[in-house]
């Protein structure tokens, strides 16, 4: 490993992008025949797990951002695999709905997912992993909390 520390080879955010980029790639090529993108899945999933959320919720949860997760509802709904609910108590927001259609995707799309991360394994040991896991939610609680400071 290098020790230059003049470069963006030691940049956590620079290493941290490149590697999110190369796994969203695998997870991209191993969910094509789904039809659902790494994005579109990671919104999906979390509408599964917590069906009938609105979309601040949503959009938090997924730790994208309002417009972007627009889209991919918007993507979702037209696949299919969500529907959208005009909610009881604010009738400027809706409620989003998992269909038999979507969980069925989140179904045969999991075990895909858990692939990847068992993948990754294979170049650390389990007790590295765990740390690895421990530093990036740090990091970013640490950037959330640096984020809401601005």
């Amino acid at each position: 490993m290098t020790t230059n520390f003049n470069g963006l080879d030691r940049s956590v955010g620079f290493i941290m992008g490149m590697t999110y980029r190369k796994l969203t790639t695998l997870l991209q090529h191993r969910l094509k025949e789904y039809d659902i993108t790494p994005e579109q899945w990671s919104v999906l999933y979390q509408i599964d797990k917590t069906n009938g959320m609105i979309q601040k919720d949503i959009a938090k949860l997924s730790g994208k951002d309002k417009p972007t997760t627009t889209r991919i509802l918007d993507h979702l709904e037209g696949k299919g695999f969500i529907y959208k609910k005009i909610g009881e108590n604010d009738r400027r927001s809706f409620l989003v709905h998992i269909t038999d259609k979507g969980r069925s995707v989140i179904l045969k799309t999991t075990p895909i997912e858990h692939q990847v991360s068992e993948d990754v394994k294979q170049c650390v040991s389990d007790d590295e992993y765990d740390l690895l896991i421990e530093l990036l939610l740090r990091i970013n609680n640490h950037a959330n909390e640096l984020t809401e400071r601005k």
